[in-house]
């Protein structure tokens, strides 16, 4: 009997980063171990594409990428020139961001392809009141609906609801190497920590606005920042007016063996994630379990989809964006019990392994498929 052929189209893959992305790959090898037969429709992000041929040489399943063209709306009519090229080659399609929501609902339906969403936050919480009314339009026309966290399936008008189960996003216990000899030094004590995009929706700004209250109680309080450098520089100025610079590093993009050493050397993951004016948000922080995996306590802001990846009391501490006096009794309790979380942490990440989470997209799947 021939494998079920499932294509999974994407806004995002690796080895760019992203948290889309990251879910994405997980999602498509874990299927793909599972038996069933994966294929990815993903952009090229590099400029000449060379990180994607090599990233990609190494999978289990084929990932046809879309060149980069400019002007760059050429991308995504060869985008929806490929998708419809293939489309009626699978047996289910997968779509994850919001271009991938767009085109598959349109070519999906026109193609009769069942067809299953999965929607992690931001795609479904525009500001602009004609983006909002086409992507729900778009979510009507599949079977099925995965959604991140809870928060996101709130993001969703309540009859699309009914077609919606929340799967929590996974993590990928093989991400770390075995041995690492390499790593970024972290200065200070306490040392906290955030991974990431620098920008407004990762919330890095609203950690270093806690700093000068923070360094009363703890003198020799860090913070280190990882991942693109997309608005360092605002936060650099905001640092200097504060009169923390010296407090706050940033360390850029780095791979996994650093960033495992650089998770071990900290004491605290921070993610204080905001709400953009178009509507940017977390819809759940993959990096938290990231973090906890590796036995490291994380505090996270309410509101949004961290708070469906903190085990409160366990893995870490919820706490309202601004509130300093909260966020500094946080921080003193995850450290007065930080050999305690290092263990509760460690639980939690492991219930959220995608060995785990991958068995109930295959209920899932297999509830389409049989319909079909």
């Amino acid at each position: 009997m021939n494998a079920t052929k499932l294509l999974i189209v994407t806004s995002e893959f690796p080895p760019q980063p992203g948290g889309i992305g990251d879910h994405a790959y997980n999602m498509g090898f874990y299927l793909s171990r599972a038996g069933y037969d994966v294929s990815v429709i993903a952009d090229q992000r590099s400029v000449n594409g060379e990180e994607e041929i090599v990233f990609d040489a190494t999978l289990p399943f084929k990932v046809l990428r879309v060149a980069i063209t400019s002007p760059r709306f050429k991308m995504y009519i060869n985008r929806i020139r490929l998708l419809r090229s293939i489309i009626t080659s699978a047996d289910v399609v997968i779509a994850s961001g919001k271009f991938s929501l767009w085109s598959v609902a349109i070519l999906g339906r026109r193609q009769s392809t069942a067809s299953l969403a999965v929607i992690h936050g931001s795609e479904v919480n525009f500001t602009n009141a004609l983006l909002k009314f086409s992507i729900n339009k778009a979510l009507q026309r599949f079977v099925r609906i995965i959604a991140v966290s809870q928060f996101t399936k709130s993001l969703i008008p309540t009859a699309i609801q009914k077609k919606t189960v929340v799967i929590p996003n996974g993590f990928n216990s093989d991400k770390w190497p075995i041995d690492t000899t390499t790593g970024i030094e972290l200065e200070g004590s306490p040392k906290l920590i955030t991974v990431g995009h620098v920008s407004e929706r990762k919330g890095q700004h609203e950690v270093i606005k806690l700093l000068p209250k923070l360094a009363l109680r703890f003198p020799d309080i860090t913070y280190h920042c990882v991942g693109l450098p997309t608005e360092q520089k605002a936060c650099e100025l905001l640092a200097k007016q504060l009169g923390v610079a010296d407090r706050v590093f940033f360390h850029g993009r780095v791979n996994n063996a650093v960033l495992k050493l650089a998770l071990e050397a900290s004491d605290v993951f921070v993610m204080l994630s905001t709400v953009t004016t178009s509507g940017d948000v977390e819809g759940f922080g993959i990096a938290l379990l990231e973090a906890n995996a590796l036995g490291i306590p994380t505090i996270g802001a309410k509101g949004c989809g961290i708070e469906d990846a903190i085990q409160e009391g366990k893995s870490g501490a919820l706490v309202t964006l601004g509130d300093a006096p909260a966020f500094e009794a946080a921080l003193g309790n995850l450290l007065a019990s930080k050999d305690l979380y290092a263990k509760t942490s460690k639980v939690w990440a492991e219930q959220h392994d995608w060995d785990v989470v991958i068995k109930r997209y295959i209920v899932e799947l297999e509830k389409i498929i049989r319909k079909t």
